[in-house]
């Protein structure tokens, strides 16, 4: 039995839910797909997936046996592709992204990373939900803070400030905070995001507080968040790049600056290294840090 196609077979089988939705995209009948399944498990011993009229359900031992499968058919993709890349870099580069962000600042590098290196493919995902880089779901994944320990390298791309904001029709009808304590009597729009803090960092003669804000909308982007304190619903604290522009018209005031304890967010790029990192990647992160910080 081919080793490698046994992983294909066994990866599309889990991805499109099915044995027969497997064998037509791999060009096999459903009855052979079936089967290259069972040669794996008999060969290890053990139960991969299991079986009933409506669905394909993974053990734990056939979860670990997938992630084991898309590693090693990312490496042998990547491979083939370095001896391919002899020459120009090539190949279909899979970048995730941040909404904003990437709206905002990714995807008008694109027209230039296209013309610099027309043999790359970019297939770029824009999304808030953190996809699994170790497991080849992507290349290449642009993080916002901190990092969490993983086998992932990570290179610094920049770094942003965050300001607190709100439009001049807000403030005309609310008022404008000139202590951070007044916060307490608007209305703070903030992230829903599990891993970000529930408060909003200060700094006053030297020392650091936080203070514990509340609100009517919590959203997944500071975009989200800046239209809204633009519409003057309430006050916001996101990354200056996602308001910049309403900024710059005066669409958004920023407020309590001379209590910002230089609140910022690290921006990295998280990617599979070691020797073996396809040309593709590392000219697309390169290119990122040139043009992003």
């Amino acid at each position: 039995m081919d080793r490698a196609r046994a992983l294909e077979v066994f990866a599309a089988v889990v991805d499109l839910g099915s044995f027969s939705a497997a064998g037509r995209v791999l060009g096999l009948t459903p009855s052979a797909v079936s089967r290259q399944v069972d040669r794996i498990e008999a060969r290890l011993g053990v139960r991969l997936l299991l079986r009933s009229t409506r669905a394909l359900a993974l053990t734990s031992e056939g979860s670990a046996y997938l992630l084991a499968a898309r590693r090693i058919l990312a490496d042998l993709n990547d491979s083939e592709q370095q001896i391919a890349d002899q020459g120009a870099p090539r190949g279909r580069l899979r970048v995730s992204a941040a909404l904003a962000h990437g709206r905002l600042c990714v995807v008008p590098l694109l027209g230039e990373f296209a013309r610099r290196f027309p043999h790359i493919l970019v297939d770029i995902a824009l999304t808030d939900a953190l996809v699994d880089v170790a497991a080849g779901q992507a290349d290449v994944a642009i993080r916002f803070g901190p990092l969490p320990d993983s086998g992932l390298t990570a290179r610094k791309l920049g770094e942003t400030r965050r300001v607190i904001v709100a439009s001049p029709d807000y403030l005309a009808r609310v008022g404008i905070p000139r202590e951070p304590e007044d916060l307490l009597d608007h209305n703070c729009l903030s992230f829903n995001f599990q891993r970000v803090e529930p408060v909003w960092p200060f700094r006053r003669g030297g020392r650091d507080f936080t203070l514990s804000v509340k609100g009517t909308i919590e959203a997944n982007n500071g975009e989200t968040l800046g239209q809204l304190a633009e519409q003057g619903v309430g006050v916001t604290r996101v990354g200056c790049f996602s308001v910049a522009a309403q900024i710059a018209s005066g669409d958004l005031v920023p407020l309590l600056e001379d209590f910002n304890p230089g609140d910022v967010e690290q921006i990295h790029a998280v990617f599979v290294g070691g020797a073996n990192v396809p040309a593709r990647v590392r000219v697309f992160i390169d290119f990122l840090a040139e043009n992003l910080r």
